[in-house]
């Protein structure tokens, strides 16, 4: 494991995929960071925000003119939980918005969609087009 991967998975929570559904249940954020393509041709998971990486902090950032509808006013402490196909790109990125935009309830499932899947939780296949 690379130290950067490292340096942030010990200071970001991580939770289990059955963990992650429970934050989901009761009110949080699941964000899927896949691409496009991996969520139409291996699945999805009901009530996740699709976010693409690359505009994740504007996304999540509740002052900005772009961030997530969900994430409303005064929501800031609303739990968020990162979601990539295995767990790595998501803990990269739970860090750095944390570091960045100074949330301290952003979260990554450990082993990712991959895990949750495999889990047995629960997931939507759509056909790509």
């Amino acid at each position: 494991m690379s130290g950067l991967l490292a340096a942030a998975r010990a200071v970001i929570t991580r939770h289990e995929p059955a963990a992650a559904a429970e934050v989901l249940r009761r009110g949080g954020l699941l964000v899927d960071l896949r691409p496009t393509e991996f969520r139409w041709r291996f699945g999805e998971v009901p009530g996740a925000i699709a976010v693409s990486r690359h505009v994740l902090e504007w996304r999540l950032d509740v002052t900005s003119e772009h961030r997530l509808d969900e994430l409303g006013y005064g929501e800031a402490d609303r739990e968020i939980v990162l979601m990539c196909n295995e767990g790595y790109t998501s803990s990269l990125a739970a860090h750095q918005v944390m570091t960045q935009l100074g949330l301290t309830n952003v979260a990554d499932v450990i082993g990712g969609y991959t895990a949750w899947r495999d889990a047995g939780l629960p997931t939507v296949t759509r056909l790509a087009r």
